[in-house]
């Protein structure tokens, strides 16, 4: 028979739960059972984490955009993947070596077609001013431990756009981090966070379960793991999860027919 203190333990998880699930309420409101949305904007069609990236996605249908967030050398935050500008410009360095106007100035759109010749890397605070209120916005912090402080930043320009209150905000923030969105989650007690899986850390015990329901409402596995089974369990305790990142249609069959909340995609349309 279980002790009192037992129970207590029980309702006092449940309660966490629940108030986890109102907060994602909250600060989405009414959103389609399955969100799709746009891996870095359109990274299949278009260069990645541009603005004509971003644009298409939502052209294509896009219910949310996903992006990554880095910092330069004197402090702005760039929406760039790498930790370094060698892959998708035409520079050379750690973002966090090289100032803004550094940044500014690479042509991010030739190392994916002529076509997009001049692309520029996008700051953070012009993609809340350009899509916030226009779709839902997947912000992932990469390796935050190599920017101390990127925590405040992000929230700072998200509270002084009021996008840190519900309902309508349509913000996810989400790291493979978990301290990071512990103190996001403290700075943003509004915005719903995430967790993202890769197989590194696909078998989650009970008690990891447990413990990141009580300040994530997201844990977001990698496709290659996600299952069914996987997906129950984290419903179960009261989250959420969105399934990344498909580029096959062979793919997307299979995350379509999973109970995920969400789907990234190279491709939006493989999501029709």
């Amino acid at each position: 028979m279980k002790s009192l203190g037992s129970y207590r333990n029980g309702l006092t998880l449940l309660l966490a739960r629940l108030k986890v699930h109102r907060k994602v309420q909250e600060a989405h409101g009414s959103l389609p059972a399955k969100l799709k949305i746009g891996h870095r904007g359109a990274a299949g069609s278009r260069p990645e984490n541009t603005f004509s990236s971003f644009d298409y996605a939502l052209q294509m249908g896009a219910d949310f955009l996903e992006f990554d967030v880095q910092r330069t050398k004197d402090g702005r935050l760039a929406v760039i993947h790498d930790s370094t500008v060698d892959r998708t410009t035409d520079g050379k360095g750690k973002v966090s070596s090289l100032t803004w106007k550094e940044l500014r100035s690479l042509d991010a759109g030739s190392w994916h077609s002529t076509e997009y010749a001049g692309e520029i890397i996008p700051s953070f605070t012009e993609m809340l001013d350009k899509y916030a209120g226009k779709a839902g916005l997947l912000i992932e912090l990469k390796k935050p431990a190599l920017y101390p402080g990127i925590e405040e930043q992000i929230a700072e320009e998200l509270k002084s756009r009021e996008l840190d209150k519900g309902p309508g905000s349509r913000i996810i923030i989400q790291s493979f981090d978990r301290s990071s969105m512990k103190k996001i989650r403290s700075l943003l007690p509004s915005i719903p966070v995430g967790i993202l899986l890769n197989y590194k850390t696909k078998r989650m015990t009970a008690r990891e379960l447990e413990q990141i329901a009580k300040y994530a409402c997201y844990i977001n596995p990698k496709h290659t793991i996600a299952s069914r089974q996987l997906l129950d369990r984290i419903h179960q305790k009261g989250m959420k999860a969105i399934i990344w990142t498909i580029r096959t249609e062979k793919e997307a069959g299979k995350a379509l027919k999973l109970p995920a909340d969400g789907i990234v995609t190279d491709f939006i349309e493989l999501l029709d």
